[in-house]
């Protein structure tokens, strides 16, 4: 439907959006159409677009805000990541992108977030770049056969990627803003062509709705096994997630956004944001082949102007290139979106100390300790200023996405564990023989041989010991793995280096934790690393 009157009419009365044309919910062929006319972007050989995100090549964490109102206002965990914004400030904002839309084309997608029907939650994207709107298409469950005058949004994002915020007139930071009023029910983004702005605040959005029914928000990839058998994996970018959860043995429920409810873990969006830096069509081949066709978006991937040839291996853009997908696409997906209480659940980290087990199998305390920890490491070379390994801890494995206080989420996770008699692991993705530099990245061979045998009952009758750092039980033998590989101290040339670098990361998780150590039970805290 183009821009009927009834449709038209319902879109000014709830957003008071008007516009020199409007493209409602267009597929794909359409939106690459409008996409070429307006010379959005190339088109790669194998059909895939490939797009520039401009000086945005990544999240404004900086820039993202939550208007201060009476509705949510004692629910928000007010500081650095939750930062208040003033009402009177969002509606100049508002009311200065609506007069800027008014002169535009604009492109909305009706979609939904939640693929448990019990749980959907309707959301309308109404962008000013038809590659956008694709990526919305891509990326949430489609509103089928729902003409827009019946299609009630319980959320709105408004994406003017091309305005530019002024902070003495909006009060923003800068000409880039991501605020969300949680009263009104909408977001506005500005000033980032950056498509993952649009996927996350749906996410964020979520997590500040969905604790509040009982139902874990997460940040992780799921997938299920012949038997049923449901497993989480959670971890922060470049630890392996998307990866390891694309198994071609399992079929994927989804590679990012989760939730989990009484009914069992469901998937809230409907495609994949995968980041395709080196992406090998060896190790990992399902997601590379989506790299190669019609319908998925390329982000800041290099292309040749003249060949239509994509470089994977190009980083001269950005590191943080991406690959926007449908899920269907995929030969193994889950198409309902859903699975039943997981089994395993398995927290990924990529350590560039080169101290952490490569797995070990973790108590429901230390399974909160380490969830609320949300451990991984920077290395260096990847940002500006690394010269060694530099611990991150982002809360939650999505400190970023996080509303409420991060103890609502560990309770949660707590609890849901408890019931459902889940085993959590942690697994160590990164750095074995050495810190980065010096020793090398466990072979993704043996973590996929790992990951199968925790999965499938391979670690169920070996021998484990406690490691004295970190408290996880380390499995002594593994199938498809050499024993020694299991335990990171005899990697290491100088053992004596590595009881040093053991002790100097357990210090920086405990100095990390002493910001929730009053508010943890006692055995939680307990249950942390040994200093």
């Amino acid at each position: 439907m183009s821009e009927g009157l009834t449709s038209r009419f319902e879109l000014v009365t709830k957003t008071g959006v008007q516009a020199k044309k409007i493209r409602w919910n267009l597929t794909p062929p359409l939106l690459y159409e409008e996409v070429i006319k307006r010379g959005e972007a190339m088109i790669a050989e194998r059909g895939p677009l490939v797009i520039y995100t401009g000086k945005s090549t990544g999240r404004s964490a900086n820039d993202k805000f939550f208007v201060r109102e009476s509705s949510s206002q004692e629910h928000v965990w007010w500081g650095k990541t939750n930062k208040p914004f003033d009402p009177g400030k969002f509606e100049i904002l508002k009311n200065r992108i609506l007069e800027y839309f008014s002169q535009k084309e604009l492109f909305i997608q009706d979609c939904y977030g939640g693929a448990d029907p019990d749980f959907r939650f309707p959301v309308r994207v109404v962008t000013d770049t038809a590659w956008q709107s694709l990526f919305a298409y891509n990326m949430f469950i489609h509103a089928e056969n729902i003409a827009p005058k019946d299609f009630s949004p319980e959320f709105t994002i408004l994406v003017a990627s091309d305005f530019e915020a002024d902070p003495e007139i909006d009060g923003t930071r800068s000409d880039v803003v991501v605020a969300i009023h949680l009263g009104q029910k909408m977001a506005l983004i500005a000033g980032t062509r950056y498509a993952g702005e649009i996927k996350k605040t749906v996410f964020t959005v979520l997590n500040y709705l969905f604790p509040l029914q009982g139902i874990f928000p997460m940040h992780c990839a799921a997938n299920i096994g012949k038997e049923e058998d449901s497993a989480l994996f959670f971890g922060l970018s470049g630890t392996g997630k998307t990866t390891l959860s694309a198994d071609p043995k399992r079929h994927l429920i989804g590679d990012d956004e989760h939730g989990w409810s009484d009914h069992g873990v469901f998937n809230f969006e409907g495609g994949c944001y995968a980041k395709v830096i080196r992406l090998s069509a060896k190790d990992e081949p399902q997601i590379y082949s989506m790299t190669q066709r019609f319908g998925t978006i390329l982000e800041n991937v290099v292309i040749d102007p003249s060949s239509r040839l994509i470089d994977l291996d190009d980083e001269n853009i950005t590191e943080n290139t991406r690959a926007s997908y449908m899920l269907r696409e995929i030969e193994n997906y889950e198409p309902s979106g859903m699975g039943q209480h997981p089994k395993n659940v398995i927290f990924l980290t990529a350590d560039a100390f080169g101290v952490l087990p490569p797995v070990s199998l973790l108590t429901p305390e230390q399974a909160m300790y380490y969830f609320l920890s949300g451990y991984t490491a920077k290395v260096a070379g990847t940002e500006k200023g690394i010269k060694e390994p530099q611990a991150t801890f982002s809360t939650c494995f999505g400190g970023p996405f996080m509303v409420h206080h991060p103890m609502v989420y560990t309770k949660l996770l707590g609890e849901k564990i408890q019931k459902h008699q889940a085993k959590c692991w942690l697994v160590n993705t990164g750095w074995t023989g050495g810190p980065y530099g010096t020793g090398s990245r466990i072979k993704i061979a043996y973590t996929r041989a790992m990951v199968d045998a925790l999965l499938n009952g391979g670690l169920d009758e070996v021998a484990f010991k406690e490691d004295p750092f970190f408290g996880g039980m380390v499995p002594q033998t593994c199938p498809g793995v050499p024993s020694e590989v299991l335990n990171p101290r005899i990697t290491w040339p100088d053992p004596a280096a590595y009881d040093e670098q053991a002790k100097k990361l357990a210090g920086m998780f405990i100095k990390n934790f002493e910001q929730f150590a009053s508010e943890v039970p006692a055995e939680v805290l307990a249950a942390g690393p040994k200093g």
